[in-house]
């Protein structure tokens, strides 16, 4: 059996397909010793230099993991930051031949429920818009609401990337210059809250994630902590998107980092 190379590099979390697709254009993936094709199908064995790592394509099954973390205001979505603001990924646990991947990213001032994965391929099923995984967000606005603004934004706005609406909009409580709302929507485009309750001339106040699917922020999972999904949660949300409860590489395997960088020829001391 075998596997292309894109997927199952994707499978391995390395990065995203679009991603590794440019590095096999780019040459920066080798294979055996030759550069890799776009379609190369993998076997067992083979080996594998991305990005200055090396790997070998092994058979068997790995543990498909989620990790659930309460985002902080002021933590980025990005490995690493030029500002040196700190990072989600300083906070989640250590994992072995391979890495996490971020299913959907907030922005630096939205707080709430983040999920990560070590499985490429259920990260891009959870965010592609196809399988319409809902997400629920808690909104605190500044001032009156206009009359017809709760209408108009669930009939649909219109934003510089496209046409947008909320699923459902229900009024959670709060008086005077400070009300909150739930509300929910099936896709998650950079700042779409916050884009969409300014066509109606209303400022949003802080805005936290609340539900991502069938997952919803724990109540005591404290801000800045995580907490890891059990098994059986685990296969019930890769199930909601038609995947099996096994990450699946070349007949079930994946790839195994044989070491973090290329070796390198010693030179000979002179005697």
């Amino acid at each position: 059996m075998s596997e292309r190379i894109q997927k199952l590099l994707a499978n391995a979390g390395l990065g995203s397909r679009r991603e590794i697709e440019n590095w096999i254009r780019e040459g920066q993936v080798m294979v055996n010793g030759k550069k890799a094709r776009l379609g190369d199908a993998l076997t067992e064995n083979e080996h594998i230099v991305a990005k200055e790592r090396r790997y070998r394509v092994v058979s068997g099954y790995a543990r498909r993991r989620i990790v659930l973390y309460h985002k902080p205001v002021g933590e980025v979505c990005t490995r690493s930051d030029p500002e040196g603001r700190r990072s989600v990924y300083e906070t989640l646990p250590r994992i072995q031949q391979s890495r996490w991947i971020g299913v959907g990213r907030l922005d630096i001032n939205t707080a709430g429920l983040l999920l990560f994965t070590n499985d490429g391929e259920l990260a891009h099923r959870l965010m592609h818009p196809s399988s319409q995984i809902e997400r629920e967000y808690a909104v605190r606005v500044r001032g009156d609401v206009p009359d017809g603004a709760l209408a108009q934004l669930s009939s649909g706005v219109v934003l510089d990337d496209g046409p947008a609406k909320f699923e459902s909009i229900r009024f959670a409580g709060g008086e005077g210059q400070n009300r909150w709302y739930h509300v929910t929507l099936q896709e998650g485009r950079n700042r779409e809250v916050r884009k969409m309750w300014a066509t109606q001339g209303v400022e949003v106040s802080r805005l936290i994630r609340v539900r991502f699917g069938s997952i919803a922020l724990p109540r005591e999972l404290r801000v800045g902590k995580r907490f890891e999904l059990s098994a059986s949660d685990v296969n019930q949300l890769a199930q909601s998107v038609q995947l099996s409860s096994r990450i699946q590489g070349a007949k079930g395997g994946g790839l195994k980092l044989v070491s973090e960088a290329p070796r390198t020829r010693r030179r000979r001391r002179r005697i």
